[in-house]
């Protein structure tokens, strides 16, 4: 899962580029302390970093300096101030890419994931599905709370990945059922109950409660509704 830092002043427009961005299973944090940027880059070790600007304090190209003291981590620019000097300096402060405001979320993530591409590229390849605490290990099937290990059967591991591949949206238990059991009409639907009070019970033993949600006569759901 890639770490995104956005830098950018308008809260609006932060929650909306991040609401996005985590549909495609991003982890992304908006940066909240305008006179420390380069510490929060530091403290969350982004994959990626959207940087403003015009910003409080400091300006996104002063940022882009500081941290390319200590970091070659992807930053892609974004501003609605997109004359020729300004993408110039940007380029030479050491960003990746200039995008201009107002913008299309879909063209963002579409050049955000080409960065990524170029400056990691078979590194992109994420391994790990998370959300919050939970992490799922991709090769070898495993699942983790804050590092501490979890043991799942398969059946239950399927149904937290397929679950968390889709967190902050319902999945509907017929669906679920079908990506554990295909079309197999003799599965009894108690057996999907069974194992979910089975995962909700590890997690909670591991000091996550409430993390699969119930949405009756629905299905199941993880992560913040959308």
């Amino acid at each position: 899962m890639n770490k995104v830092l956005i830098v950018e002043d308008d809260p609006v427009i932060a929650k909306s580029v991040a609401d996005h961005l985590m549909t495609w299973q991003m982890q992304v944090r908006c940066a909240k302390d305008f006179e420390k940027i380069d510490e929060e880059a530091t403290d969350f070790q982004p994959d990626i970093i959207i940087m403003d600007i015009k910003l409080p304090y400091y300006n996104g190209f002063y940022w882009c300096s500081q941290i390319r003291k200590n970091s070659r981590v992807p930053i892609v620019f974004l501003s609605s101030v997109d004359d020729n000097m300004n993408i110039v300096m940007a380029m030479n402060m050491g960003g990746d890419d200039f995008i201009s405001k107002p913008f299309d979320l879909q063209v963002l993530t579409a050049k955000l994931q080409a960065v990524l591409r170029r400056s990691y590229g078979a590194d992109l390849t994420s391994h790990t599905l998370e959300c919050g605490e939970v992490c799922l290990n991709l090769d070898d099937t495993s699942g983790s709370v804050s590092g501490k290990r979890v043991e799942l059967t398969k059946n239950e591991f399927l149904i937290l990945k397929t679950l968390m591949e889709k967190q902050g949206k319902v999945v509907s238990r017929e669906t679920i059922m079908e990506r554990l059991w295909g079309n197999d009409e003799f599965v009894d639907d108690n057996t999907l109950t069974v194992n979910v009070t089975r995962i909700r019970k590890k997690l909670e033993m591991a000091g996550v409660r409430d993390f699969i949600g119930t949405k009756r006569g629905i299905g199941y759901m993880v992560g913040k509704e959308e």
